[in-house]
């Protein structure tokens, strides 16, 4: 591969001839050739988007030349945009800060900068990575910053409308099934009817739960870092330079971004990821319960509970014909489960906030932005491919009369104990409850038809 000589701080550094990137970032590579993860596409768009804020805001500050600022602005456009992705070459198991990542975006945007101007790649002139396109700001604000976007812009932009769009699906079907009544359980036993449109009805709950969660992420992200440089002084800094780049930032993607009015714990802590985290774990949880509910009821079709029929996307089996699998249901409970193990992973970044500065900001970044992106896809694809195509089944209403726990209506006229005596009874004989009841009750079969009348056990009193 042929190459350039390159020079950083720490001195001559061979660069594959036609990167973009710079010594800097070579070091990085050649530092942490520990996986094949990456920062992602929204988090590169983010820092993107603060470099060319922050060229805007040096410009109007008078401390950076028009020139230099517009050639700045052009470069990361064209990062933001997705045009120069493969130059983010720097692996995730990195320096504990994002230094190198930062480094990478400033190399990327200072060599684009430097060619459309007619110099020579690698020069640092006349745009130098560190002078010019990092001026006013350090590593230690500009990464839990980009963090901080990329996550609010995800939220805002899929995570939230994905959720909606469930909710919405859920609550529809609910309205579609709550004339069926079929037998509740308790400890995956028989306890007292209930209507399928109820259990999905509180399956709409839970994603309306959710997303309030989520919101409460959203605002906490929106507070940012930049303006703290290193240690949280905002040594280096511009006075007004941070003010001037969250406006931008704020108009570009239309969400309230706020500096924050404490850098010392904005720098030294991830508390907003973390927090931002657990409600997405919160929502992983409900959603693993929602989906193994529709493999629950949708199981058989003739030697499982078959009270709801799931869309048949694909065959279910590679040796049994005609089998049709709950595929897409299994497919949100892994995303879940991941989304759980990546909290796990922000939980322990978390707390590795040694005294100004958190040192597992890559990780956290990571992880949070996957978590995002995941629960946006499957939960679209969850509402989309199984839950608008479920239909209920006559096998849960034919349940009702035979089920056991109806005799809990009994109770309040007979007592706890005379009404458990019937439930067993009619468990042994296999009668009905109605049955047993017209044998060891005062009561005429019309009146116990309209104790035991399963529709007045689900309305809500």
């Amino acid at each position: 591969m042929k190459s350039r000589k390159e020079s950083d701080s720490m001195g001559q550094l061979d660069v594959p001839i036609d990167a973009l990137y710079g010594a800097t970032t070579q070091r990085a590579k050649l530092n942490f050739p520990i996986s094949d993860l990456r920062f992602s596409r929204s988090f590169i768009k983010a820092i993107a988007e603060i470099k060319l804020a922050a060229a805007k805001a040096n410009y109007e500050l008078g401390v950076l030349d028009k020139t230099l600022s517009a050639s700045i602005i052009k470069a990361a456009t064209e990062v933001s945009e997705g045009k120069h992705d493969k130059e983010f070459v720097v692996d995730i198991f990195q320096t504990g800060s994002g230094t190198s990542t930062n480094m990478n975006a400033n190399e990327v945007i200072s060599n684009i900068g430097i060619k459309n101007l007619g110099g020579k790649i690698g020069s640092r002139d006349p745009i130098h990575p560190n002078d010019h396109v990092n001026k006013g700001q350090s590593s230690n604000d500009v990464i839990p910053t980009a963090i901080h976007i990329a996550g609010c812009i995800g939220i805002k932009e899929s995570l939230i409308p994905s959720l909606n769009m469930l909710m919405n699906s859920l609550a529809k079907k609910s309205e579609e099934f709550w004339g069926v009544i079929k037998t509740g359980r308790t400890h995956l036993q028989d306890a007292t009817p209930i209507r399928l449109g109820q259990e999905f009805l509180g399956y709409a709950g839970q994603v309306e739960l959710s997303i309030k969660r989520v919101e409460v992420a959203l605002s906490e992200l929106s507070v940012l870092a930049l303006g703290g440089t290193a240690v949280g002084t905002g040594i280096g800094m511009q006075k007004g330079f941070s003010k001037k780049v969250i406006a931008t930032l704020s108009g570009k993607f239309g969400i309230n971004f706020s500096e924050s009015n404490n850098h010392f714990q904005s720098q030294s802590t991830i508390d907003a990821i973390v927090q931002a985290s657990g409600s997405l774990k919160s929502t992983a949880i409900s959603l693993i319960k929602i989906a193994n509910d529709v493999r629950w009821l949708g199981s058989g079709p003739r030697a499982g509970i078959g009270e709801i029929t799931l869309p048949e996307v694909q065959p279910g089996s590679s040796i049994m014909p005609g089998k049709v699998n709950p595929v897409i249901a299994e497919s949100l409970t892994m995303v879940c489960a991941q989304v759980i193990g990546n909290d796990q992973a922000i939980t322990i970044a978390g707390q590795s906030g040694n005294f100004e500065l958190n040192v597992m900001m890559p990780i956290a970044a990571y992880n949070l932005l996957q978590s995002i992106d995941l629960l946006s896809s499957s939960s679209k694809n969850f509402s989309k491919q199984c839950v608008d195509g479920l239909k209920a089944t006559p096998k849960g209403p034919k349940t009702v009369e035979s089920g056991l726990a109806i005799c809990t209506a009994l109770a309040p006229k007979i007592g706890y104990d005379k009404a458990a005596d019937i439930a067993h009874i009619a468990s042994e004989t296999g009668e009905t409850i109605l049955d047993v009841a017209k044998r060891e009750t005062d009561y005429s079969e019309k009146e116990l038809k309209v104790i035991l009348n399963p529709k007045n056990m689900t309305e809500l009193s």
